[in-house]
């Protein structure tokens, strides 16, 4: 793992590119709703029991690496956009769409609340973690 000198982020390849901001995670979330913060909170509290798992604040999102960039959370309006890998099209009913990305797919949940941030979605994320590790 390489980490950025200038924005510290964690990073599978040396030197990699990337659009280096010094970002803090809170900055991601002014302006949005109490709900959404305690989303985001549940899901991180979840995801950082696995390790290793670090996390860093890009220019719009919120980005989980343990080998790799395994899941990225992007504060929308009203939810949070929620994506992680899979070298599968998973079908499931918590996944909002899929999109091709190289050789493997993007999943993405959707959570406008805590209490949506449910086993079923975890076991995904976990798939998602997991698939990373590789």
């Amino acid at each position: 793992m390489w980490t950025c000198p200038r924005c510290k982020r964690k990073f599978k390849t040396r030197n990699q590119s990337h659009s280096c901001e010094k970002k803090d995670i809170g900055e991601l979330f002014l302006d949005k709703s109490d709900e959404l913060v305690l989303a985001f909170d549940e899901v991180m509290n979840r995801v950082m029991e696995w390790q290793p798992n670090s996390v860093g604040a890009a220019k719009h999102a919120v980005v989980f690496t343990n080998k790799k960039a395994w899941l990225i959370i992007k504060p929308m309006t009203k939810e949070l956009d929620v994506k992680f890998y899979y070298p599968e099209r998973l079908e499931n009913d918590e996944l909002k769409k899929v999109t091709s990305f190289g050789k493997k797919f993007a999943h993405h949940i959707r959570i406008k609340n805590e209490f949506e941030v449910n086993d079923e979605v975890m076991r995904l994320l976990k798939l998602g973690y997991d698939y990373a590790m590789e």
